[in-house]
């Protein structure tokens, strides 16, 4: 594994999930970042594509709860093609985390530890 500095670390999820504010968290922290708008790609691998990183963070959201965080003009269906379009990611995610019930601090605290138990 490569050490935090060369690390490059990819964010993916539904819009909502909690990404801005990992990626934020992360990089305060001394990581390399990129957050990754594979929820609006037709591409199911465009998060391979563009970023290549060496670990793959899935960040997920239910529908209800992405409408409290910020309500959006969505539909369930908008919802489902979101999570259809992260398909790929999702099954090749290093870590999942269900953000729902999860404040930004445990967020990343969870996303820190799981990097540092890579060695």
């Amino acid at each position: 594994m490569k050490s935090n500095d060369k690390l490059l670390i990819g964010l993916v999820g539904p819009c909502k999930s909690g990404k801005t504010t990992l990626r934020d968290r992360l990089i305060d922290s001394g990581y390399h970042v990129r957050q990754i708008a594979q929820e609006h790609s037709f591409v199911k691998d465009m998060w391979q594509r563009l970023t290549k990183p060496d670990l793959l963070i899935f960040l997920d959201v239910s529908l209800k709860e992405s409408m409290r965080r910020h309500p959006l003009n969505w539909t369930e269906a908008d919802y489902q093609e979101q999570q259809r379009r992260l398909g790929h990611a999702r099954e090749h995610a290093d870590l999942y985390l269900l953000t729902d019930s999860l404040s930004p601090e445990v967020v990343a605290e969870k996303a820190i530890e799981f990097i540092r138990s890579l060695g």
